[in-house]
C-alpha cells in the first residue's frame, strides 16, 4: 500500500512538473515574440528615420497668363480721373518742349497705338506725322537713336511670369535705365534731341517747363484740382508734373486681347491656327524671354541685332554690349518697324532674324555669334514654323482702348506738336 502511494506522488510530481515546464515554455516563448516584435519596431523605426520622405511633385511653371484688368498705382499716386485728364492735357501740349514744337503725343500718338509707324523718331525740328515727318531745314538735330515703345500697357512693366509687379519699379526704355513711368515721363522732355532742343541744358529744362506752366491759368486750376492742394505757386511741381502724365499713361491699357480671354478659359477665343500658333510659339523657345502676362521678361540681352543707317554713331546700349530688352508683344500691329532701332519693317523679317540666330549666324559685325544670349541661341525656330507664330501674334493686338484727343491744349499752341 505504502509502495502504491508513493508512486502515485512520484506521477503527481511528474505530470505537475511537465505542465510547470509547459507554461515555462509558453511564457518564454510569447515572450521572445514580444522581444521580437519590440525589436522590429524599433528597427522600422530607426530606418524610417534615416529615409528622407519623397519630396512633393514640382508645381507647374507658369508662363502665361491674363492681364490684369485693372492695374495698380504706386501709394503715392493714386489714379483718378481728373488726374488722368490732366494728363493728358499735358501728354498733347507742346509746352513741354524746348521750342515748343513738340508734345509727347508726337511719337506716342493714340492713331498709331500710342506708338510710331517710323524705325527711329524725329523729334525736335520736325514736321509732319508719322512717316511723313521729316526734318526742318537747316537742321543739326540727331535722330531719336532708337525706336519709339507703345505706352499701351506700360503700367504693367515688370510683371513677372506669375502677375507680380511692383508700379514703382516697373523697368522703362529699351535700357531699363529708370523705372516707374512717374520717371519716364520726364525722360523725354530732358532728352535734347526729343523734346528739349539747343536752347535749354539738360539742368535747365524741367525748371523751365515748371514756370511756363505757372503762368497759365488753365493749368493751375487743374493741378490744384487733380492734387488736392489750393493754388498757389508751388501747386505745379516737378514731381506732379510727372505724377500726372504717368496716371493718363497708366490709363491706357489692353488686358481684354483674346488671347486674354483664351487664358481665363474660353477655349473659342483663338482660332485652331492661332492656337497651334501658340504651341509653336512656346515649343521652339520664344517663351524662354517672351514670357508671362506682358509676354516679356523686362531683362536685357544681346541678339546681335543689325544697325541702322540713319545712326551716325553706334548704338552699343548703356554698357556697351550691344544688350536690349525685350519687348511686350502685345499690340505689335501698332509698333512696326521692330527691334530697339526699327531694323525690321515687319514681323516676318523679324522671325527670320531669329531664324538666323537659331543657326548661328551673325547679323551684326560688332557682335559675334559668341556674344549671342544663351536664351536666344537655344532657339529651334525654322521657315516652317513662322507662318503659325505670326498667326498667334495676331491673336495679342486691340483696338479697344482710349483714343481720346484734346480739342485743345490750355498753351494754346497745336494739339500734338508741329504734326501737321
Amino acid at each position: 500500500m505504502e509502495n502504491y502511494l508513493a508512486l502515485r506522488q512520484v506521477t503527481s510530481m511528474r505530470k505537475a512538473s511537465a505542465i510547470y515546464q509547459q507554461i515555462i515554455a509558453s511564457f518564454l516563448k510569447r515572450g521572445l515574440q514580444r522581444f521580437s516584435t519590440w525589436v522590429g519596431l524599433m528597427l522600422l523605426m530607426v530606418f524610417s528615420a534615416c529615409e528622407k520622405p519623397p519630396p512633393p511633385p514640382p508645381k507647374p511653371l507658369v508662363r502665361f497668363s491674363a492681364l490684369p484688368l485693372t492695374p495698380k498705382a504706386p501709394a503715392d499716386n493714386p489714379t483718378t480721373g481728373t488726374k488722368i485728364d490732366l494728363g493728358r492735357l499735358l501728354f498733347f501740349d507742346p509746352i513741354l518742349s524746348g521750342d515748343k514744337d513738340v508734345a509727347c503725343a508726337t511719337c506716342h500718338h493714340p492713331s498709331n497705338g500710342y506708338a510710331e509707324f517710323r524705325d527711329i523718331s524725329i523729334g525736335v525740328n520736325g514736321s509732319g506725322f508719322g512717316v511723313e515727318r521729316h526734318f526742318n531745314q537747316p537742321n543739326d538735330i540727331p535722330f531719336v537713336k532708337r525706336n519709339a515703345h507703345t505706352i499701351l500697357n506700360t503700367a504693367y512693366n515688370g510683371m513677372d511670369a506669375r502677375g507680380r509687379y511692383h508700379p514703382e519699379r516697373g523697368p522703362m526704355f529699351w535700357d531699363n535705365r529708370v523705372v516707374s513711368l512717374e520717371d519716364q515721363a520726364l525722360e523725354p522732355i530732358k532728352a535734347h534731341e526729343e523734346m528739349r532742343g539747343n536752347h535749354f541744358s539738360e539742368a535747365e529744362m524741367l525748371p523751365e517747363v515748371i514756370q511756363r506752366l505757372r503762368l497759365i491759368p488753365e493749368y493751375s486750376n487743374s493741378f490744384a484740382e487733380a492734387f488736392g492742394v489750393k493754388d498757389t505757386e508751388d501747386t505745379i511741381s516737378i514731381k506732379r508734373l510727372s505724377q500726372a502724365i504717368a496716371a493718363f499713361e497708366r490709363s491706357l491699357v489692353t488686358p481684354d486681347t483674346r488671347f486674354d480671354r483664351f487664358l481665363r478659359g474660353d477655349t473659342d477665343a483663338l482660332s485652331l491656327s492661332e492656337q497651334d500658333g501658340f504651341t509653336t510659339f512656346k515649343k521652339v523657345g520664344c517663351g524662354n524671354c517672351h514670357t508671362g502676362p506682358m509676354l516679356s521678361d523686362f531683362q536685357r540681352h544681346v541678339l546681335g541685332v543689325p544697325e541702322n543707317d540713319k545712326l551716325t554713331v553706334v548704338d552699343a546700349g548703356p554698357e556697351g554690349d550691344f544688350a536690349f530688352r525685350t519687348p511686350s508683344l502685345r499690340n505689335l500691329r501698332y509698333t512696326a518697324p521692330y527691334m530697339h532701332n526699327g531694323a525690321f519693317a515687319s514681323l516676318r523679317s523679324v522671325l527670320e532674324f531669329y531664324e538666323d540666330i537659331a543657326l548661328r549666324r551673325q547679323r551684326n559685325p560688332a557682335v559675334p555669334v559668341t556674344a549671342h544670349d544663351p536664351l536666344a541661341s537655344e532657339l529651334t525656330i525654322r521657315m516652317r514654323d513662322i507662318g503659325p507664330i505670326l498667326s498667334f501674334l495676331n491673336a495679342l493686338n486691340a483696338d479697344e482702348f482710349d483714343k481720346t484727343i484734346p480739342e485743345s491744349v490750355p498753351s494754346g499752341l497745336p494739339v500734338g506738336g508741329n504734326i501737321e
